[in-house]
């Protein structure tokens, strides 16, 4: 199976139409069709459903396009960072959502002024993907929120931490509350994190389950659960500092009474060797993080 072919059967999903790749591709239609059936061939499956106009992907066909695009990453990942003896190359950082990742994005903004060459890639996601991706070699690190597992992962431990609160429009009658007590919560419509760290963490403060309450909905990633809090359906327990709800936004956020705050903590895979631009930005995060610390 080669790279090539791939990418091709990529841009292939991506245009829609063997017709419209081809002419993406620079290649002939016959030619990008009998790349195709050699690829189905070879594998055994078929990718495609193929109609007069358009074609779909079969179930085989999606499960092995999220396989050639994670093959394909890790191609281009590997190639950018062995191309020059300079540093250079590519950074991958998984992020949960938390104001904390501006340490992040700041540490970059200080590399690209010695190291212009240095490109930073972000994946926003859930503790579960980030940790698939983490597994998969895709991330050279990732920005977790909680518990970390320390027989698989080297960390550094974040000085700050993230707080638990609601989230709530600003005209509710709670929003008069400087906090919210764990009696408040047993008769409110809440919208939680589908994470599983998550709900053990307000399960744990509760000191019973959270979905002993009223959940009438869950969340990956908090944007789309503000949208239900603005349109009254619900509260949202949430972080901190995700979104801005200062001046004229409608949502108001209240902590957690007694105080439930989070741990922060960049991760890496144990005894996985790091390109020349990961191991800048690790040294530079350390530099970061132990001045933080010294300032406490």
């Amino acid at each position: 199976m080669e790279i090539r072919v791939l990418r091709y059967f990529i841009a292939v999903v991506q245009e829609g139409s063997i017709s419209a790749a081809a002419k993406f591709l620079h290649l002939s239609q016959p030619t990008l069709s009998r790349q195709l059936r050699e690829l189905e061939e070879e594998l055994g499956v078929v990718l495609f459903d193929r109609g007069n106009r358009y074609i779909t992907l079969t179930e085989k066909g999606a499960f092995f396009l999220q396989q050639a695009r994670e093959i394909i990453t890790l191609v281009d990942k590997t190639s950018s960072n062995l191309q020059t003896d300079a540093i250079s190359g590519d950074v991958y950082i998984g992020c949960g959502e938390s104001e904390a990742v501006k340490m992040i994005t700041d540490v970059y903004t200080d590399i690209l002024e010695t190291h212009s060459d240095v490109r930073l890639h972000l994946f926003s996601g859930n503790s579960e993907q980030l940790g698939e991706k983490m597994d998969r070699g895709l991330l050279d690190f990732s920005f977790v929120i909680g518990r970390i597992d320390q027989s698989k992962h080297d960390f550094i431990k974040l000085a700050k931490q993230d707080q638990w609160g609601v989230l709530m429009r600003k005209d509710n009658p709670l929003s008069s509350k400087k906090s919210i007590r764990k009696e408040e919560l047993s008769s409110l419509p809440l919208i939680i994190s589908n994470q599983p760290r998550a709900s053990e963490e307000i399960s744990n403060w509760l000191l019973h389950d959270v979905f002993d309450l009223r959940i009438i909905a869950t969340y990956n990633l908090l944007y789309n659960a503000s949208l239900l809090v603005q349109s009254g359906a619900g509260f949202a327990i949430c972080l901190d500092g995700i979104l801005n709800t200062t001046g004229e936004s409608p949502l108001c956020f209240r902590p957690l009474d007694p105080p439930l705050l989070a741990d922060l903590a960049i991760i890496w895979k144990k005894h996985k060797p790091l390109s020349q631009a990961a191991k800048l930005f690790l040294s530079e995060l350390k530099k970061v993080t132990s001045t933080h610390k010294n300032a406490l």
